[in-house]
């Protein structure tokens, strides 16, 4: 259970914000006081208790600080960045910061960071990290550039972990975000690809994390209103190499996506986050406390004066800017559990009900009158029981998860995964396959048990394939899961030919309602709309291909048409004759593989109506890996081998027939011609092999019969 107490004012008008907010809180040496830096010249030092301000420092005029004054918690003194390379260290005594200790850097500094057991570290804008003592040693000292060019840095965090400081940062560049994880006393650097799934249109508009002994939890909280969570490894396996992450959903629509003033997200333990926005159904905005393990919101607190969208959180204390005021709302929170997450926890008894706890403290029995003969037995079996207990070997955590599996919600099992994927071990390949069978399993005992979102991880591993795990996709095609079907003839190499059938099948006669709202990569066709719609289409150029024109008059009299009513240019203009979505499942089947002989007698079930495709569909095709011509080519002539009698029976095909019966009559009489022209060709390269023996200039005439 978590509440929010009464907020009180900690500064009213003191300091000037600016429209952007503040440039930071910071925790100084004593637990109930901060620095508080303003985006203008001062930092003040407030006390929480006192709600009181215990100094204030500003650099002269014309100079403008540009980082957040941090504590030294091994000094006890404080440290400023102003005009990008000035630093500046003081102590309480001082009252001037232009006479304090000043130090010119080589380059801009984007952010101090200062944690309890470290000295400060200090992070470049070009993406290099320095600790305090090595920049006053050596103030000129080359900073290199880490980052590429046009990429920001737009949120950083410092943690210690084993008593190790590490340097997390989240970059963006052209929309795409990375994550640097940095271990400062090995300066070892990792780089992770940040890869969005369902939130991927929206844009990040909040970073926050977590760290425990393994693990670093990224979550971000998206314009889509959503919060989402990445998995990061501490110790990564490879840290040279450029790794991929994908975050997954955790919270859905806790603010509105179009706050005016911008939304924040903080940490508070590892079950509870703090977000400041506007909710869903008001325009006020408020704070609020959510619990990510059972997905409630525990209270929330209205700021009728508005936000500048920054939260901090130290202790038990969480500060914002309300109005033109510095405020502090304590915050207290128990431990997580289901009633408590429901609001149903019980803090007091009925004086007249006795309750009795459910175990016996068996330690402490002696000494409440319970017999010591009595007390001594239980006791020795319990010590027995711990060291049975200790002496077990420690279980894999594959056998862990695969435990997990058979028994736990589907959200705890989609996070223990990504746990378990960020690491990966040397038996990997082999529990993938573990997992799936275990996965499906459940499936199959528990009908509403469904792991979507585990078994698209599992996939897109790049380990799986269908003899691995047949049963994943006759579940699959069993439910009509398109996007399962869809990673699995994208990822998995040996798919039988009746299964690609069933799936070509399923990809035909699914609803357009259906397709828009399963989540398709759309990848091989990401510019579709571009290269088919348009306000101003051009006519159409006839154009001769190979000899070949559709409306020359070079077929039989018994195939002429009547010729058809003018069109307008956009009607005639070739488009693709079904929706992007099923554009692209159906360019997932023209990639996969098959055996022609093993195919066509699956073919012959594919439904008349779903055989004939348009006459005029362009040859253009739009996205980053569409089908190749003699894909699309050889699957036209697997349909027209397997379904000939029928196609030749329908009035919707007679035009398509005879479409391409003109075009391989045209192509036919163009080979032929080149056929004759052969010997000619091979009289020429004769003539060039004897050229040799010829001087620098020569005059030849050559007469071709």
């Amino acid at each position: 259970m978590a509440a929010l107490e009464d907020e009180f004012t900690l500064s009213s008008g003191v300091l000037s914000a600016g429209p952007d907010g503040l440039l930071g809180v910071e925790q100084s040496n004593k637990t109930d006081q901060f620095l508080v830096t303003d985006r203008g010249r001062t930092v003040v030092l407030y006390k929480v208790s006192d709600q009181k301000p215990l100094g204030s420092w500003s650099v002269k005029q014309g100079q403008l600080i540009t980082c957040s004054a941090v504590c030294n918690f091994q000094t006890g003194e404080y440290v400023v960045v102003h005009d990008n390379k000035v630093l500046r260290i003081w102590n309480n005594e001082d009252v001037n910061l232009d006479k304090v200790f000043k130090a010119t850097l080589s380059a801009e500094v984007h952010k101090i960071h200062s944690v309890r057991g470290t000295e400060p570290v200090l992070l470049f804008k070009e993406g290099a990290v320095r600790g305090l003592e090595a920049l006053l040693a050596e103030p000129q000292q080359e900073i290199e550039a880490v980052l590429s060019d046009g990429e920001v840095i737009r949120w950083t965090k410092l943690f210690m972990v084993f008593r190790h400081p590490v340097l997390i940062f989240i970059t963006e560049k052209h929309g795409n975000y990375f994550v640097y994880v940095h271990m400062v006393n090995s300066h070892t650097l990792s780089k992770y690809t940040l890869l969005r799934g369902q939130e991927e249109k929206s844009v990040i508009q909040s970073f926050t994390a977590s760290v425990d002994r393994k693990f670093i939890s990224v979550m971000s909280l998206s314009s889509d209103g959503c919060v989402y969570e990445t998995l990061i490894p501490v110790y990564p396996t490879d840290p040279e190499e450029n790794q991929r992450v994908v975050s997954s959903l955790l919270l859905r629509a806790v603010v509105s996506g179009s706050a005016p003033s911008g939304v924040a997200l903080t940490v508070l333990d590892r079950d509870h986050v703090a977000v400041l926005g506007s909710p869903l159904s008001a325009s006020k905005e408020c704070l609020s406390v959510w619990n990510i393990k059972f997905q409630t919101l525990q209270t929330s607190k209205e700021l009728p004066q508005g936000t500048s969208g920054q939260l901090w959180y130290y202790g038990e204390n969480l500060l914002m800017l309300h109005g033109q005021s510095l405020t502090v709302i304590p915050y207290k929170c128990e431990v997580s559990s289901l009633a408590g997450a429901l609001g149903k926890l019980k803090h007091s008894h009925d004086p007249g009900i006795q309750v009795m706890p459910p175990f016996v403290n068996w330690e402490a029995s002696q000494g409440d009158g319970l017999g010591s003969q009595h007390a001594e037995q239980p006791r020795r079996i319990l010590r027995r029981r711990k060291i049975e207990v200790s002496s077990q070997p420690a279980v894999p955590p594959s056998k862990q998860l695969l435990t997990t599996i058979m028994k736990d919600s589907e959200k705890h099992i989609e996070m223990e995964l990504r746990k378990f994927l960020a690491v990966k071990t040397p038996d990997f390949h082999a529990i993938v396959g573990d997992l799936v069978t275990g996965l499906l399993g459940r499936c199959q005992v528990e009908p509403s048990f469904c792991p979507r979102n585990c078994l698209v991880q599992l996939i897109q591993t790049h380990v799986l394939s269908y003899s691995l795990c047949p049963g994943l996709m006759e579940m699959a095609v069993k439910k009509t899961d398109v996007q399962l079907l869809q990673l699995c003839l994208q990822r998995f190499p040996d798919i039988p030919e009746s299964v690609t059938c069933a799936c070509l099948k399923i990809f035909l006669s699914i609803g357009d309602d259906s397709l828009h709202q399963a989540e398709i990569d759309m990848e091989s066709v990401f510019d579709y709309g571009d290269s088919v719609q348009g306000d101003n289409v051009a006519a159409p150029v006839d154009v001769l291909q190979n000899g070949f024109s559709p409306e020359g008059d070079t077929c039989l009299s018994c195939c002429q048409e009547v010729p058809a009513k003018p069109q307008d240019a956009a009607a005639a203009t070739p488009t693709c004759p079904v929706t992007p979505q099923r554009a692209a499942l159906l360019n997932a089947i023209l990639h996969s593989g098959y055996s022609e002989a093993f195919l066509l007698p699956h073919l012959k079930d594919i439904p008349a109506q779903h055989i004939t495709c348009s006459e005029n569909a362009t040859m253009t095709l739009p996205g980053i890996h569409p089908p190749t011509l003699n894909q699309i080519l050889d699957w036209i002539c697997l349909l027209l081998d397997a379904n000939f009698t029928v196609v030749v029976m329908i009035p919707e095909a007679k035009r398509l027939l005879i479409s391409l019966y003109k075009f391989v009559k045209s192509q036919i009489s163009v080979y032929s011609e080149l056929n004759k022209i052969e010997v000619s060709f091979r009289e020429l390269q004769k003539l060039n092999q004897e050229k040799n023996n010829r001087g620098l200039y020569s005059i030849e005439v050559l007469e071709l019969f």
